[in-house]
This record gives C-alpha cells, sequence and structure tokens, in this order.
C-alpha cells in the first residue's frame, strides 16, 4: 500500500472539482489512484495558509509516516494581509525537512500568478505578482534543498489556458485537477516511481451549465469577493500608491514583501 499525505489549501482540498457523490475530489485524488494501493489522505483545508500547514497538518502527516507527500500552499498568504516572507520560508523549509526526513516524496509546486489568473489592473496585480515571486522563490530553494518533485505551473503555458480553470479563476477545474495529476505523475514516473497508468486528462463529469457558474458567482462567490475586500483590496491600493508616488507619506498594511 501506498499512503499519500496531501497538505496544502483548497486547490489540494479539490475545490473546483466536484466529486460525483457529493464533497470535492481533485489532484491529489486522481494521482492517488495511480499509486499501487494508493491510500489518500488528504489534509488540506479551504483557506489554509503556510502557518495552518505547519501547524496543524504536518504532525498529522508525520503520523501516518506517508511514502509520499504534498506540500502546495501559498495562495492564501499571497492575498491576505500581514505577509512575513521570512516566516514562510523557515515554516516552508520546516514541513518539507520534516516529510523527507520521515522517509517522503514530497511533491511541490511554483504557483501561477493570481493577478493574472483573475484579470486584475496593473497596478493591483503588481503587489500579488511581487508576493508570488517570494512565494516561488522560497519553494525553488526548499525543492532544490530537499529533492522534492517540484512542478513549476506558473511556467507551464497549459495551466493558463482558461479551460482549466473554474469560475472563480483560482482553482483548477476538473480538467485543471487532471491536468496537474499527470503531470506529477510523468515526473514521479521519470524518476523511477512505480505507478499505475497515467491519469487521463479528459473530464469525465457533465462541465457545469452556464446558470450554475453565474448562480455561484452570485452567492459564494460574491462571498468570497466581500471576505478579501476586508484587507486585501485596502493592502492592494496602498501598494498601487506606493508605486506611483514613491517615498513617504502612504502608510504601510501588514508585513509585505
Amino acid at each position: 500500500m501506498t499512503t499519500f499525505a496531501a497538505l496544502g489549501d483548497s486547490i489540494t482540498l479539490g475545490v473546483g472539482d466536484p466529486a460525483p457523490g457529493g464533497g470535492w475530489r481533485g489532484w491529489a485524488a486522481f494521482l492517488a489512484e495511480s499509486m499501487p494501493g494508493g491510500r489518500l489522505v488528504n489534509l488540506a483545508g479551504n483557506g489554509a495558509r503556510v502557518s495552518d500547514v505547519e501547524r496543524t497538518q504536518l504532525p498529522r502527516a508525520l503520523e501516518l509516516r506517508p511514502d509520499v507527500a504534498s506540500v502546495v500552499v501559498g495562495v492564501n498568504d499571497i492575498l491576505r494581509a500581514g505577509f512575513d516572507a521570512a516566516r514562510i520560508q523557515s515554516a516552508l523549509g520546516h514541513v518539507t525537512g520534516s516529510l523527507s526526513a520521515a522517509g517522503a516524496v514530497v511533491l511541490t509546486m511554483r504557483l501561477p500568478d493570481p493577478g493574472l489568473m483573475l484579470g486584475l489592473p496593473a497596478a493591483l496585480g503588481r503587489p500579488l505578482g511581487r508576493r508570488l515571486q517570494v512565494i516561488n522563490e522560497v519553494m525553488d530553494q526548499v525543492a532544490e534543498e530537499f529533492g522534492t518533485v517540484h512542478f513549476d505551473v506558473a511556467a507551464d503555458l497549459a495551466t493558463h489556458d482558461r479551460r482549466m480553470w473554474s469560475a472563480d479563476r483560482l482553482h483548477p477545474n476538473e480538467r485543471g485537477h487532471r491536468y496537474i495529476a499527470a503531470r506529477f505523475h510523468d515526473q514521479l514516473t521519470a524518476r523511477g516511481q512505480h505507478l499505475g497508468p497515467r491519469p487521463g486528462t479528459e473530464p469525465t463529469s457533465p462541465p457545469p451549465r452556464r446558470l450554475d457558474t453565474a448562480a455561484w458567482m452570485a452567492t459564494k462567490g460574491t462571498t468570497w469577493v466581500l471576505r478579501r475586500c476586508t484587507d486585501l483590496v485596502p493592502y492592494l491600493l496602498v501598494m498601487a500608491l506606493r508605486e506611483c508616488w514613491p517615498g513617504p507619506g502612504v502608510p504601510e498594511i501588514g508585513h509585505a514583501s
């Protein structure tokens, strides 16, 4: 049996890919199906940040003594005030190093730019882009230090195809989740891991109707935006002002880098 512990946020939880029986499915489930006797324990949490993964998910993962573990997180850190690059680097190093030391093959990911995915104006998207660069550079360093299986989503043009993403533009849809699983499968087999057939990349569930998508945006999507507006939008506006009028006089919000 191959135990796969999946750590991270809503992307790993499977948001964007509804399971036929309810709940979410996602890339980790597709990848686990290709592992010999694959047993997936999905520890990911909606809205999780790097600190949540370190504090809550890592101890549970280590108890499982997993053969494979994934650490895919950072989007929520980018999208909230209080961004602390040094703390993020320390936590990601601790999480990945601990899993590697426990004997797990660790999967990591470079993230795509949320500003581009959300279609934000350049002045508002640049602060997010800088944060993303910090996260990705840290993950690159962690991947090199601990020899993880590292998927560069940011540089993969296929992942920027609008057909890969759900209505909120932050979570993959079924096609996107399947693509992530297939790419990790490719890299694992290239490193000598014995896996079953590559996960299929074509969706098997019917696509959501336009009415369903519109309903999601009008209800849950609106709630998501309002929740983020309480601290993200003020921060982005301040950062945009700092770029237009550099120098003292514009207050800082949080600990952004």
